[in-house]
């Protein structure tokens, strides 16, 4: 990456020779020259972290931009949207989210919000492929499934990921009910089980 003075020197050497434009330090002309020297010198790092901000897994300086770009914080953003890590987890997962409604889809989707969780589903009884004594889960179960998750949900500040001022923990499982509920199918019903 070109310094300060790599810039100083290229300025003078675009200039006109003749002894109406100086190159010699101490003058006004260099001293201008020194100045912009600097600046073209600090755009230039700048533009080395482009790369890095436009990226939205790596970004940390325009997160508020693609969040707006987004649509976030929406109306399921909780506790753990307040941590850059879980800013950053639910960017990714909105912006990389192709939808679904298999069970795999959900777990997945927990587990880029940042959880962990398991689900069950209830199949209706049938004659010939239940057993007695198994659940008569007919009517309104056949479209129920149960997600069971931990009792809490602990995103823990990370140097490198997490940003000053943050706290040491944060927890909440208030983001996971209202993602699945949102995005669910709309005949299904979504119960949540929290611990053992």
């Amino acid at each position: 990456m070109p310094t300060a003075a790599d810039y100083l020197e290229q300025l003078k050497t675009l200039l006109p020779p003749g002894q109406a434009f100086p190159r010699d330090a101490g003058t006004t002309l260099h001293d201008l020259l020194d100045g912009m020297s600097i600046e073209l010198a600090r755009v230039d790092a700048r533009g080395e972290t482009l790369p890095i901000e436009a990226n939205p897994a790596t970004t940390d300086e325009l997160l508020s931009d693609w969040e707006r770009v987004a649509g976030l914080p929406d109306k399921c953003s909780g506790a753990l949207e307040e941590t850059q890590q879980g800013r950053k987890n639910a960017l990714l997962t909105k912006l990389t989210s192709t939808g679904g409604q298999s069970v795999a889809y959900f777990i997945e989707l927990a587990s880029a919000l940042g959880y962990t969780v398991t689900i069950e589903t209830f199949r209706p009884f049938r004659a010939g492929a239940s057993r007695a004594g198994d659940l008569l889960t007919n009517g309104a179960w056949v479209f129920t499934w149960l997600i069971r998750a931990p009792e809490t949900s602990v995103i823990s500040f990370r140097a490198g990921r997490s940003t000053a001022g943050e706290r040491l923990r944060t927890w909440g499982n208030d983001t996971l009910e209202c993602k699945i509920n949102q995005l669910k199918p709309a005949h299904t019903i979504a119960l949540f089980a929290y611990g053992d």
